[in-house]
């Protein structure tokens, strides 16, 4: 699906204020969309009303600008999960896509125009289950798993501005806050009961509704003040990270994106992920371990999104010439070969 290239013609300053200003923080409170409303009065000073934002985001995500209303779940603090690759032999690409999409635990994969050509998530219940799937991968596809689950998280968020002529995501933002936070491999299973059922019945999206929390409490059989504190402790923890109007940045323009991998001295790693996760252009920066049994050398990687190419590898470059002086490869996603949410259920369950 996409957009005409003249889509936010039709947007008013409350659309916009929704658009770029609720992908997060929406309020956890009986009555959302009337809180939401009130903050964009004032802000816009349109005359505006709970149920008259509530219909907005209805129709726009009806057209495609907003993905889903709701939370977004962070697989590697609930689960355990990897990001991996194989080097799949063009004449076997397609049976081998077949092979690991079949798999429900993996809800990414791409080609990427790189020797090692197929990217995939694998978000399981649990690190032994986790490992046991790329080992059936391995022997099912007969290919060498390139294995690098998130050691270092110094900025991750896909939040970013769409109505605007921004060539690459973020442009117009000043900057963004950057730290270094560690990332364990093994699943929590501390969740309470509550807290399990609540992510189960939310992984989709909350409800459209005038009182979402409400009704997801009358669906699992709780009470709605339970329900709006669970929500507040898994922000908190950082199971949910957070709560909003999802934009669909591919169907909004921004339909280039490079993974870029860096081989950053160890000792400098921190000091490097915490100062250009910190850079507005870049969307994604995390460490991942070196695998030298694969040749592969890298531990620092880096996502940019853009709506042309040549704006991204502008970017990219700037990135390497100010920022980043070390080796790097850059891997554009060529083509989407899946792309769902991790199952909680399933994740719960192992």
């Amino acid at each position: 699906m996409s957009l005409d290239a003249d889509w936010r013609a039709d947007l008013d300053a409350v659309d916009a204020a929704l658009i770029d200003g609720y992908q997060s923080g929406f309020p956890v409170v009986d009555r959302p969309f009337e809180t939401v409303a009130d903050a964009i009065a004032a802000e816009t000073g349109h005359d505006v009303d709970g149920e008259a934002v509530l219909e907005r985001v209805r129709s726009l995500r009806e057209a495609g600008v907003f993905r889903r209303f709701g939370a977004v779940l962070n697989p590697p603090v609930i689960g355990s999960s990897t990001l991996a690759a194989v080097r799949a032999p063009e004449d076997r690409f397609d049976e081998i896509a077949a092979t690991v999409n079949g798999y429900r635990q993996v809800n990414h994969n791409y080609r990427r125009d790189h020797e090692w050509n197929m990217w995939f998530v694998v978000t399981a219940g649990s690190r032994e289950r986790r490992d046991e799937i790329l080992s059936e991968i391995e022997s099912e596809t007969g290919c060498s798993v390139l294995a690098l689950p998130m050691l270092t998280d110094y900025y991750i968020d896909l939040e970013f501005p769409v109505v605007n002529r921004d060539r690459f995501a973020r442009e117009s933002v000043a900057g963004t806050d950057a730290s270094a936070t560690r990332i364990a491999e093994d699943a929590r299973g501390d969740l309470s009961p509550l807290e399990a059922d609540l992510l189960i019945a939310i992984q989709d999206g909350l409800p459209l509704s005038a009182t979402p929390y409400r009704d997801v409490a009358a669906g699992i059989d709780a009470s709605p003040a339970d329900v709006r504190d669970a929500i507040e402790r898994l922000l908190a923890d950082g199971c949910i990270k957070r709560i909003g109007c999802v934009v669909n940045h591919v169907v909004t323009g921004f339909r280039n994106n490079c993974m870029v991998v860096w081989d950053v001295p160890d000792d400098d790693l921190d000091a490097y992920g915490e100062r250009v996760g910190s850079l507005p252009y870049v969307t994604l920066c995390y460490h991942r371990p070196r695998r030298p049994e694969h040749d592969w050398p890298y531990n620092l990687f880096t996502m940019i999104h853009g709506r042309e190419a040549d704006a991204v590898d502008a970017k990219i470059d700037e990135l390497a010439a100010d920022h980043l002086p070390v080796p790097h490869e850059r891997l554009y996603s060529t083509e989407t070969l899946k792309q769902t949410g991790a199952r909680y259920e399933d994740l719960l369950a192992e």
